[in-house]
């Protein structure tokens, strides 16, 4: 089989590997596709080189199909298609009150252990969750990003009826936009990157450029000055941080989606003013993924828009490379087949 490794200094390898059995808990999973998503580039960037063991496979956005089962696997067969929720939570302990998802001892798997983007991928059978037969396996690498739009949403309480904005209109913003109109928003994307807005306005959002427009009196003016009861703030810069208190309306909800690298300003006299909530959130739960199954198999929302290149497991290094000279993309996939 081939496995690319992260060598560290902007490099990729591709080497050839013996396939291995998996453990008595774990499947083996010929992978078909996985993506790279932006944690994936900070690696390549070097700025979790003291996190990241190298050399290591990293990927974990993927889709694939069963195998081989470790002799004490039940529940799948080989052949099924399944997707990986990458998280091992086996350091879970008490005072982490049951959100296996945000423990403390949490191990994310494609970075503090080896990921998808190789030919066949060892994993716990707890990490997994089966496919429809029917299930467009390229469609399926984008429910890993897409479930952190969903538990986004879910955790935002969005109401039909209600206006959200969404602030940053990349990879994740875009997700974020189409899974809360799909809960029944009316949703903006403010953006400041034009190929982004042109992909927005492709996909019926309406779009607003704050290095353009007064973003918080065009909110006023599209919502009769009630503002936005939904805030997704997912750039994570400054100006954002400053924009999202100013768009929300009375007992609005601003949701955290971005990470932020160090300490931010923040308004905290708007929150006392319109009593506005804050609410942090961090990958996803099982169930977001489930429900990002269900939108890939019915197909409720055009994800394929999202996809900007599927490439061959052989030019991991150009497309490593190719992404950072071309920010504008939304998702590259890697073929691991090919």
């Amino acid at each position: 089989m081939k496995a690319t490794f992260y060598q560290g200094n902007h490099s990729f390898s591709i080497e050839e590997k013996e396939v291995q059995d998996p453990s008595a808990d774990e499947v083996r999973i010929k992978v078909s596709y996985c993506g790279v998503c932006g944690t994936d580039m900070h690696i390549f960037h070097g700025n979790m080189d003291a996190r990241v063991s190298m050399p290591l496979t990293i990927g974990h956005e993927m889709s694939g199909v069963i195998d081989a089962l470790g002799a004490e696997v039940t529940g799948f067969q080989v052949g099924e298609k399944v997707v990986v929720r990458p998280l091992d939570n086996r350091g879970e302990k008490p005072s982490d009150k049951g959100h296996s998802h945000i423990c403390e001892d949490l191990k994310f798997i494609g970075i503090d252990s080896p990921g998808a983007m190789q030919q066949y991928w060892n994993v716990p059978a707890f990490t997994l969750h089966k496919l429809p037969e029917s299930t467009d396996l390229k469609l399926a690498a984008l429910i890993e990003p897409l479930s952190v739009a969903c538990h986004d949403v879910r955790m935002a309480n969005v109401q039909a009826g209600e206006s959200a904005v969404v602030l940053g209109g990349g990879p994740i913003g875009m997700l974020v936009a189409m899974v809360a109109r799909h809960a029944g928003a009316s949703v903006v994307i403010s953006e400041v990157n034009s190929t982004r807005i042109q992909l927005a306005k492709e996909l019926g959002f309406d779009t607003v450029n704050p290095s353009e427009t007064d973003v918080v009196a065009y909110i006023k003016d599209i919502t009769e000055n009630r503002m936005a009861d939904v805030v997704f703030e997912v750039a994570g810069v400054q100006a954002t941080v400053d924009l999202m208190t100013d768009i929300a309306g009375i007992r609005s909800r601003i949701v955290m989606v971005a990470i932020h690298s160090a300490p931010r300003t923040v308004n905290l006299f708007k929150f006392f003013w319109k009593e506005l909530q804050l609410i942090g959130t961090r990958v996803y739960e099982k169930e977001d993924y489930e429900a990002a199954i269900q939108i890939v198999n019915t197909k409720a929302l055009p994800l394929e828009k999202m996809i900007t290149a599927v490439e061959p497991l052989e030019n991991i290094q150009t497309i490593f490379e190719n992404i950072d000279k071309n920010p504008d993309g939304m998702k590259v996939l890697i073929d691991c087949q090919s």
